[in-house]
């Protein structure tokens, strides 16, 4: 999910936050009672004094939460959510893969409308892999690098300046297996940046040129070739196995685009206990997003920090803080419980990134994040954490950043 699921409010109204009963919980493969782990409804029917059954399996696979929250990050400032999350199998099979669907709509302080909706569906089997992600943003934001060559020296490239757009994400894909958890597939993506406009006042040659550079419609329409492999059971909280996604994007101006040009992103991830007899999970995450034709992107659809798929690259920076042609990322995680039930967990976890020149030459060095964060268990069926960290990075960034489910 986006970083602007903003979910502390669960502390306060658990009584929101499940839809469920004994018959719709989910159980993970090979694992036998979850009677010892406890998560926020256990929390509520604790409380409460509500009865609640022993968690054992059901004739139904599916598990749910609801939740109405309110937060606070860099991106968004202070905002109101209604987030749901439902997982489930397609298969009751040792080896079947967690199915996912997470959906959400949020009103932020800065005016800002987001409502994106992802379902990642795993048919019997594993034979077949179905990735829908879809998002709309009515969104007022800083972009950052635009002291460019095209533009002049008036504009700093570390200073933010306001603009605000309309967005809209439809990325469609479907993957078949080769042979054991690894698949090829391919798909359709659109993405569409519309009305922009912008909204500081920063002079009027400066406005004539960000103007000029960012233009008023963006648009990228394309086909993708998708290789993967993922050996992990739980996509939502993957605690080991390996993970590696490549995607080639050509975007064509006969489908629609702004101009053609092309993308590669390539996504590898690693999991495993450490100590090994041990729940803590140490995550690496390495991450290439890069610009393969001649021509490149239009400037909001350049690789840029956490615009990714689903916006995690760059804890410690703000969204859009950095942008490039080409943008390489790397970063480690520790996972751990701070209670013995699973209910309460913690992170620590540091990055770093660089990009190509083309917007500044200060983006080519190491830009380090690195910080801290709480795990609170919303639904212990699935795996799934409210995830609110606290980040630092270089250019005194600090701030907030929250998701449902791990952050990678």
């Amino acid at each position: 999910m986006a970083k602007t699921v903003i979910l502390f409010s669960i502390l306060f109204f658990p009584s929101l936050l499940f839809s469920q009963t004994e018959k719709d919980s989910l159980q993970f493969p090979k694992e036998k009672n979850l009677y010892n782990t406890k998560d926020m409804a256990d929390v509520y029917h604790s409380i409460f004094k509500k009865h609640k059954k022993t968690d054992t399996i059901s004739s139904r696979k599916a598990d749910f939460a609801i939740l109405p929250a309110a937060g606070y990050t860099l991106q968004t400032g202070f905002a109101g959510v209604i987030s749901a999350n439902m997982g489930f199998h397609t298969k009751k099979n040792e080896n079947q893969k967690i199915s996912n669907i997470n959906t959400s709509v949020t009103y932020t302080q800065y005016k800002q409308i987001l409502a994106p909706f992802y379902a990642n569906i795993w048919f019997p089997n594993n034979h077949y892999n179905w990735i829908s992600d879809m998002k709309y943003m009515d969104y007022p934001s800083d972009v950052y690098g635009l002291n460019s060559r095209r533009l002049s020296t008036d504009a700093n490239s570390n200073e933010g300046y306001g603009i605000s757009y309309r967005f809209v994400k439809i990325h469609e894909s479907v993957l078949r297996t080769v042979f054991e958890n690894f698949y090829l597939g391919g798909g359709f993506y659109y993405d569409q940046f519309w009305d922009i406009k912008i909204i500081d006042t920063e002079g009027n040659r400066v406005n004539r040129l960000l103007t000029r550079q960012l233009s008023t419609n963006e648009k990228a329409v394309g086909v993708v070739a998708k290789a993967m492999y993922d050996s992990r059971l739980n996509q939502i909280n993957p605690s080991n196995g390996w993970y590696a996604n490549v995607v080639f994007n050509p975007s064509f101006s006969f489908l629609g685009s702004t101009k053609d040009w092309s993308t590669l992103q390539i996504d590898v991830r690693k999991y495993f206990h450490f100590p090994a007899n041990s729940q803590n999970v140490l995550a690496f995450w390495g991450f290439a997003w890069l610009t393969t034709s001649n021509n490149h992107p239009s400037y909001l659809f350049l690789p840029s920090t956490a615009w990714d798929d689903q916006y995690n690259t760059g804890r410690g920076y703000i969204q859009s803080r950095f942008r490039g042609k080409n943008m390489l990322y790397y970063e480690n995680e520790y996972r751990f419980n701070l209670t013995k039930n699973g209910l309460l967990g913690g992170v620590v976890f540091g990055n770093v990134q660089t990009f190509s020149g083309d917007l500044s030459t200060e983006y080519r060095k190491l830009m380090v994040g690195y910080g801290l964060g709480l795990r609170v268990k919303l639904n212990k069926k699935t795996g799934t954490n409210v995830c609110i960290d606290y980040g630092f990075g270089d250019y005194n960034s600090r701030g907030f950043f929250v998701n449902l489910g791990e952050v990678f």
